[in-house]
């Protein structure tokens, strides 16, 4: 999924420079994971399996700049608000 990918290289290029090694496993662990489990996981519709993997799913929600959140994870209304007669 290409927002998936989008999300965790965003997250990987701020993080992983000063990244532990315990850290980069982490990651590498919740990488193994398919991508619908993924998105599951960070839109909060799911929880990982161990205490690990979840403090670094709410690390990369939070790295998640608010629009993109909103974009990523709220409900959007698609349809135009009805116009208003005067």
């Amino acid at each position: 999924m290409k927002e998936l990918d989008v999300l965790l290289e965003r997250f990987a290029r701020c993080e992983l420079p000063t990244a532990s090694p315990e850290e980069r496993r982490t990651l590498e662990r919740l990488l193994e994971f398919p991508d619908p489990w993924l998105v599951d996981y960070l839109l909060g519709q799911a929880t990982p399996p161990d205490a690990e993997l979840a403090q670094l799913i709410q690390r990369i929600v939070a790295s998640v700049p608010r629009a993109t959140s909103m974009a990523v994870g709220s409900p959007v209304r698609h349809d135009p608000a009805p116009k208003r007669r005067p």
